[in-house]
């Protein structure tokens, strides 16, 4: 994790990048209200031993944890490529360049330098740089074709496990999802995918992207959870972090091929979650 995420308290406020959220009134609402947790606090009971919080909602990052982003795009990039005449380009290595033009695109909206705007126009934009970049002219596209293509974000697929997992999972918990996808992306993703979701929350509700700290207090409050009743599931420790910063519970799942290609790839996840697992199927059965 990064240095650059500091989840702290002035005057009342939870600064991102040294930046405080003044135009977010409901951290203040909450913080007045002790819903945000204080990071040095222990819960404890009458003889001091810990107390055990019982989680109610677990909240899924989606990109990478529940769906194969990168996999599902370099499909269906490689079906435009050919229909276009465009073999010499690898379907792959366009696909990853598109997925990493991802996270610095969002990281304008985080630091204040432009307002939030919707993934899929992220995307629309990302798509045409990328083009560009692969020395392709998006205005010799028909405009129903590129955006055919920037609707793949729509359909990406589910892991082999997705779906059975996070139905074992619904029987216990809230399950939704937690992802800088907005809300009509993820619920079109839902259907094609047949993903149980209880409900959707998508980035425009917040109108923030992850790490900052609204993403995931946000969420909390709109399903009147305190953090600690709550856990975020993902396969980015980044994420993780954030999270648990806001004092969400957090379970690490590991996916290959899940990693955002502007990043380097972690070797070896950071530890301290309170939960590891190979897949949703077997974190089902270890929340169980």
């Amino acid at each position: 994790m990064s240095d650059d995420l500091a989840l702290k308290t002035a005057d009342g406020w939870l600064l991102y990048n040294d930046q405080a959220f003044t135009h977010f009134d409901y951290l203040k609402r909450q913080q007045d209200r002790s819903l945000l947790p204080r990071l040095t606090d222990h819960q404890t009971d009458e003889h001091g031993e810990l107390k055990v919080t019982k989680v109610e909602v677990l909240f899924f990052d989606v990109l990478g944890t529940v769906v194969d982003w990168r996999g599902s795009i370099a499909a269906e990039a490689s079906s435009f490529l050919k229909r276009h005449d465009a073999l010499h380009i690898d379907a792959g290595a366009f696909a990853d360049a598109w997925v990493g033009r991802y996270d610095p695109s969002v990281e304008a909206v985080r630091c204040g330098q432009r307002p939030f705007v919707p993934l899929d126009l992220l995307n629309m934009e990302n798509l045409e740089a990328c083009l560009k970049g692969f020395g392709l002219t998006p205005s010799a596209f028909p405009s129903s074709e590129l955006e055919d293509l920037n609707l793949a974000w729509h359909r990406l697929k589910p892991w082999p496990d997705s779906v059975e997992g996070l139905s074992r999972l619904k029987e216990r918990f809230i399950v939704a999802p937690l992802s800088d996808g907005n809300t009509r992306l993820l619920v079109d993703m839902a259907k094609h995918a047949r993903l149980p979701w209880d409900t959707i929350l998508g980035a425009d509700i917040s109108e923030a992207y992850k790490p900052m700290p609204q993403v995931y207090l946000r969420a909390c409050e709109l399903l009147g959870v305190e953090p600690d009743r709550a856990m975020l599931v993902a396969a980015h420790d980044y994420d993780l972090d954030a999270a648990r910063r806001c004092g969400l519970k957090t379970a690490y799942v590991v996916r290959s091929n899940a990693h955002d290609p502007s990043k380097a790839a972690a070797i070896e996840p950071l530890d301290g979650w309170e939960y590891m697992a190979n897949d949703l199927i077997e974190l089902a059965a270890i929340l169980k």
